[in-house]
């Protein structure tokens, strides 16, 4: 049987080898707040990566505009007094040592005036839910033809309400749909008109069954090391000279 502080050397070998040889970063791009801005306002492009060097280089509609450090693990751009010129698509690369390593989503940015009332975001049953819960969000207009997207802040993608239900259900949440939500509502007739962002609301999910699987998970190591210790105390014991 092999001695316990081999089995440890063993264990933290192969968390170097895994650390020596990183896999390709994944990076994100979203807006801050998300959503159509009006002509004056102002929204900030979000840039993240899992490194804590290099920089970002941020294009807009495909051309490089600007090469943006990293503070932490994120990058940021902010768009003040918005106006025209300012809609475009924005993507971001990340760079390190001169070699681009890896290519974002587009973000679209756009500025439209405000015409429709500001909705209302409300999710039942309540901001805080258990993993597994049942989750419902309204986002309610005072206009009979508008439909309205649902933005999670930090994606990229908006979920489309359809304006015969009104609502978006979540089934069996996780800890992946926790966040700040916000709704934003449109009328596609002759003229598209925009509201304006709804207030925010913070969802969170409390994973119960995961923090009791961590603690268990946790005894049984504390179990298993322990008993590798006293068969390699019985087994000295055993070979020791009689």
């Amino acid at each position: 049987m092999l001695p316990v502080t081999h089995v440890l050397a063993f264990g933290a070998w192969l968390a170097a080898q895994s650390e020596a040889t990183p896999s390709a970063p994944t990076i994100s791009i979203f807006l801050k707040p998300p959503g159509v801005i009006p002509p004056g306002g102002s929204t900030t492009i979000c840039c993240v990566c899992q490194r804590d060097n290099g920089n970002f280089v941020l294009y807009k509609g495909g051309h490089r505009i600007r090469t943006l450090e990293l503070r932490g693990s994120r990058a940021e751009f902010s768009i003040s007094n918005a106006t025209k010129k300012d809609e475009d698509g924005y993507s971001c690369h990340y760079v390190d040592g001169g070699t681009v390593l890896a290519r974002s989503e587009t973000v679209e940015v756009k500025v439209k005036e405000f015409r429709l009332p500001r909705p209302v975001l409300s999710v039942l049953p309540g901001h805080e839910v258990a993993a597994g819960a049942y989750v419902a969000f309204r986002c309610a207009i005072a206009h009979a033809s508008a439909a309205c997207f649902l933005y999670l802040e930090g994606q990229v993608e908006a979920t489309l309400l359809p304006k015969e239900q009104g609502d978006f259900n979540l089934s069996r949440v996780h800890k992946g749909n926790e966040g700040r939500y916000s709704c934003q509502c449109f009328s596609s007739g002759a003229l598209l008109e925009w509201s304006a962002v709804s207030k925010t609301l913070d969802l969170a999910v409390r994973d119960y069954t995961w923090c009791n699987t961590v603690r268990l998970a946790l005894g049984a190591a504390v179990l298993v090391l322990l008993g590798l210790i006293v068969a390699e105390a019985l087994c000295s014991r055993h070979r020791g000279p009689h």
